[in-house]
């Protein structure tokens, strides 16, 4: 399939509403790059960071970064469609001692996202940011379809939350989410789906405050990242590298003195996240999302849904939710 192809197949989210489509394109993809590129670039000072560059089809552009380690190619395309497909239908019971199912997981979903993200980085620079929203918008759409496909209840919507002034309802506050946990109908936890944390950590640590806040409850609020990294061009030229877009800061002065999120989860973990104090206590990789905290959310008590909810299919509109204030 021709870079072209592949394009515009990606500026069309209609083509992207099953887990089967995500798939499919993942794959074609890797087998683009086999041969269809100008160059593989290394990234100078994180050396298993690579950076495609297309051919003229491409503007010559060159892609974000690309872990190398967690990015399948085109001889792992069974992995895909395979692989990853059982170990879905068995991730209640993977381990976590099991390491290389869970790689799985992580590169297959990882590879799947970064593919699409890949592509668009093909399109003009005037057309950055239609391609940023597209990528940030399926991104949202395979973790719900992930989600679904495992067996627990999602959504995205708005949830009106009811302000109360002397025990009577005066208006809503409505809230976008773009991952709403249910079980028969009861909202066990609400997540934020986002390609990276630049420039959106600190809502969704507010988010939590002032839910919370304003419904008197304890509700979880988780949050799933693909990655942290962004391209930085070197003081030589044509030398790229990377820099993070993680703010260790933020993160623990919101997480120390304002709530700590009920879990935060990374396809591409950055090294500190592993080792420093707070970090490594409160963000893991994504698999543990999929193989132990999803199904502990959806146990826990949540959150009563007083009005009728119909199941979305990942292309329609929100659907509007509300919950009752004294819900806990």
């Amino acid at each position: 399939m021709s870079l072209d192809e592949l394009v515009t197949i990606a500026l069309d989210k209609r083509n992207f509403q099953s887990l089967d489509n995500y798939i499919a394109f993942c794959t074609k993809f890797l087998d683009f790059a086999v041969d269809g590129l100008q160059a593989v670039i290394i990234s100078q000072n994180e050396n298993h960071y690579r950076f495609y560059q297309y051919k003229e089809d491409g503007h010559f552009n060159i892609t974000r970064p690309l872990n190398a380690d967690l990015l399948l190619v085109a001889d792992d395309n069974s992995l895909l469609t395979k692989d990853f497909r059982e170990i879905l239908r068995e991730i209640r019971d993977i381990p976590e001692s099991d390491t290389e199912r869970r790689s799985v997981i992580i590169r297959a979903i990882y590879t799947i996202q970064q593919s699409i993200g890949a592509v668009l980085d093909a399109l003009p620079s005037g057309a950055a940011n239609t391609a940023r929203k597209i990528n940030g918008d399926l991104f949202e759409r395979l973790i719900q379809l992930l989600v679904r496909a495992v067996g627990v209840e999602c959504k995205t919507g708005t949830i009106q939350v009811p302000v109360e002034v002397d025990g009577e309802i005066q208006f809503f506050m409505n809230y976008q989410h773009d991952l709403l946990l249910l079980n028969n109908d009861e909202l066990k936890a609400i997540g934020s789906v986002k390609t990276s944390s630049k420039d959106r950590i600190d809502k969704i640590f507010m988010d939590k405050f002032l839910y919370s806040k304003l419904t008197g409850t304890t509700l979880p609020h988780i949050a799933i990242f693909l990655n942290d990294v962004q391209r930085k061009q070197t003081r030589q030229e044509n030398h790229y590298g990377v820099s993070t877009t993680f703010l260790p800061g933020h993160f623990k002065g919101y997480t120390v003195k304002l709530n700590p999120l009920d879990g935060v989860y990374y396809c591409d973990i950055r090294p500190n996240m592993r080792t420093e104090p707070i970090l490594k206590d409160h963000i893991q990789t994504i698999d543990y999302f999929f193989c132990t905290d999803l199904w502990d959310l959806t146990k826990q008590h949540g959150a009563d849904i007083t009005s009728k909810i119909t199941m979305t299919t990942p292309d329609t509109e929100l659907t509007e939710i509300t919950i009752e204030p004294d819900a806990s």
